[in-house]
């Protein structure tokens, strides 16, 4: 890694992936990525070459994990500038500017620059949260990452239903609480669930966290995969965990 060319802001750092040699540009002052957006590079079905999108992209950390399984040409949006540039300057760290294309724009109008059904797989790791009083609490980075302030549920779907082309792939991560709403929502816009996974921190813990695939114009047939649990009983990481994490796991989860 060479960061010598790189202009980091003052209250960034740069962050180890711990796999690959990969690493992020991050600050404390907006939204870092966490475990979900690892789990969720791990889980999604993408084609060994061809064109993949990722929405919502933050500082562009699932552009980079999917580097390490793929040789498809990967693109990024996000909405927020100061997220947007942290993910070029990502790209640009890990010398990945011939793999990674990051833009910063509004993913419900993307389809007006790109077309229709132009992307093998999409990828998404959207805010979690309908719009109430507490997103007014945070800072506007973490608020925007976590809300549905400048995008619902319902639209980041309507727009993986325009990019994806017939028999795409789109895999998101989300929390089981709205695992219903999502299913019905996919299946209006002609994305049918096809593999769903959930994430329990503990084995005797609820999930926490649902990873979900659907394929464009998919006939009807979801396969509930095994949980995975994130913790054993003396608080580390279990097996799978560690390898997700140190890139011992390449395939699809």
């Amino acid at each position: 890694m060479n960061i010598e060319n790189i202009n980091l802001q003052e209250s960034e750092r740069v962050d180890d992936l711990l796999t690959h040699d990969l690493h992020i540009i991050q600050s404390d002052e907006v939204f870092s990525f966490s475990m979900d957006a690892v789990l969720l590079a791990r889980f999604a079905s993408v084609p060994p070459k061809g064109r993949i999108l990722d929405l919502c992209t933050g500082n562009g950390v699932i552009p980079l994990l999917l580097t390490s399984r793929t040789k498809a040409y990967i693109e990024g949006i996000e909405i927020q500038p100061r997220l947007a540039d942290m993910a070029r300057r990502s790209v640009q760290l890990n010398h990945l500017e011939e793999s990674i294309l990051i833009r910063e724009g509004d993913l419900r109008e993307l389809h007006t620059e790109t077309g229709h059904g132009v992307y093998d797989a999409i990828t998404v790791n959207p805010p979690y949260m309908p719009l109430n009083g507490s997103d007014m609490k945070l800072n506007s980075h973490h608020a925007l990452a976590r809300h549905e302030i400048n995008c619902t549920l319902d639209e980041v779907l309507q727009a993986c239903s325009r990019l994806v082309r017939p028999g795409g792939k789109v895999n998101m991560v989300h929390k089981p609480q709205r695992l219903g709403e999502l299913m019905t929502l996919m299946r209006t816009y002609r994305l049918e669930p096809k593999r769903i996974r959930f994430v329990h921190p503990r084995a005797h813990l609820e999930a926490n966290m649902v990873l979900i695939e659907a394929l464009r114009d998919g006939k009807p047939e979801v396969r509930i995969l095994p949980p995975l649990i994130v913790y054993n009983d003396q608080n580390e990481y279990c097996q799978e965990m560690l390898d997700i994490y140190y890139g011992s796991k390449e395939g699809e989860l």
